[in-house]
């Protein structure tokens, strides 16, 4: 406030000194150019000079003005039509994020028409027009992204075959990534996405041949890609063992697969334990409890022990001699115990399977042991343990059991 009233005085001090010199001195002005004459006093010439300058400035700034309000309001202007395709790309990419496909796809379609670099902005509209279940659209934005930019070549191709993926077009996913990977052998994404497709399409013996591919690009770290390894020769394993018949030519073709392995890999607990489960439903029941009593001898492992109660080799006598010398090194091993019990079973020493089993629950409660001495009870004429163990074994089975809510009796 006490601005204004300085800037009021002083105005009024400029105005009166203005007067004053005025009132003093009128002055005069001539100008004269051939027939052109002008005359004036000096102080009406200053006052025509100013307003003149006002309207220069006057007619500058509503030239400005015009120009800039057509640049808004013109809805052909290029100001214009580059916000309309900033308002695109936001609201397509928060629709796309937000899963409303229909709006994010009509948004992303505009703004990548609109665009110089549109390679995402294709993606994206590809994408939601997939999830809507329109697959023709989809192929064909990403064909126009291609056009657009031909040198994204390898990044459009593995978006079509992820969204190929998600429709369940596995074989067309399939087809995209060899061809992909023959044009770009080193390139990660493309190798990645391979394994997983093999994966999916529980084509391991695929897998295994990229295997090689996989460790030399370092397309997975080291402990993932040695779990992937052992999960695939295991799966091929199951893989060569079913895919015949069974019998003698299911066995067959089961053995070369195990031969097929490295020495080093026929010593990997996981994959013998494949081996032998599938020998043993094959019905190779010697032959399984050989592999594991070779496999066991050179190295323990608790889950071959435990599949060593479920074969039956040649002689179960011995084969029960040699689980109770291992248990001398592994007293606690719940899996031997369990073994242990079985074998005894198999001989027909019902008290020393019982305390066999016994101990194995004493250790660890687990199903298995649960069912297993259940069914010795109930033989043995103790019914009601029985029926507890079994109702036990079958919550250890899914412990969700335990915590879903049961009706309230109805009384009478």
């Amino acid at each position: 406030m006490k601005r204004l009233y300085v800037i009021v005085f002083l105005v009024i001090a400029a105005t009166a000194a203005l007067g004053l010199a005025i009132a003093e001195h009128s002055g005069y002005v001539l100008i004269a150019y051939k027939t052109f004459r002008y005359e004036s006093s000096l102080w009406a010439t200053l006052a025509l000079v100013a307003v003149l300058w006002l309207m220069l400035w006057g007619i500058k700034a509503l030239v400005e003005l015009v120009t800039t309000s057509s640049g808004v309001v013109n809805p052909w202007s290029r100001r214009n039509r580059s916000r309309r395709v900033q308002v695109a790309i936001e609201h397509g990419q928060l629709d796309l994020a937000e899963g409303r496909w229909a709006s994010a796809q009509r948004h992303l379609a505009r703004a990548a028409e609109a665009e110089r670099q549109p390679l995402l902005y294709y993606l994206g509209a590809a994408r939601a027009a997939n999830e809507q279940g329109h697959y023709e659209e989809s192929d064909n934005l990403l064909e126009r992204a291609l056009e657009r930019q031909p040198q994204a070549e390898l990044a459009i191709a593995l978006s079509h075959a992820q969204l190929q993926t998600d429709r369940g077009d596995t074989d067309g996913a399939l087809a995209t990534l060899q061809a992909m990977h023959e044009r770009h052998p080193h390139n990660v994404q493309a190798l990645r996405q391979l394994q997983r497709l093999h994966q999916q399409r529980g084509d391991w013996p695929a897998l295994i041949r990229l295997l090689p591919e996989l460790r030399k690009d370092k397309v997975l770290p080291a402990s993932e890609l040695a779990e992937l390894e052992s999960r695939a020769w295991g799966e091929n394993l199951s893989l060569a063992a079913h895919q015949e018949a069974g019998g003698t030519v299911g066995l067959q073709t089961l053995n070369r697969a195990w031969q097929q392995l490295s020495s080093a890999q026929r010593q990997e607990p996981q994959l013998v334990l494949a081996y032998a489960e599938q020998l043993r439903q094959l019905g190779a029941q010697v032959e399984a409890e050989e592999v594991l009593r070779t496999a066991l001898k050179r190295s323990y492992d608790s889950h071959l022990a435990r599949l060593y109660g479920l074969v039956r080799g040649s002689d179960p006598a011995r084969q029960l001699q040699l689980a109770e010398g291992w248990l001398k090194e592994h007293p606690a091993d719940p899996s031997l115990l369990l073994t242990l019990g079985r074998l005894c079973l198999q001989s027909s020493l019902w008290g020393k399977a019982r305390d066999y089993l016994e101990s194995s629950l004493r250790v660890q409660r687990n199903p298995e042991a649960c069912a297993e001495l259940a069914r010795l009870l109930a033989q043995m004429g103790d019914t009601e343990r029985s029926n507890q163990l079994f109702q036990e074994g079958l919550g250890l089975l899914d412990e969700r059991l335990l915590a879903a809510p049961l009706p309230v009796p109805a009384h009478a």
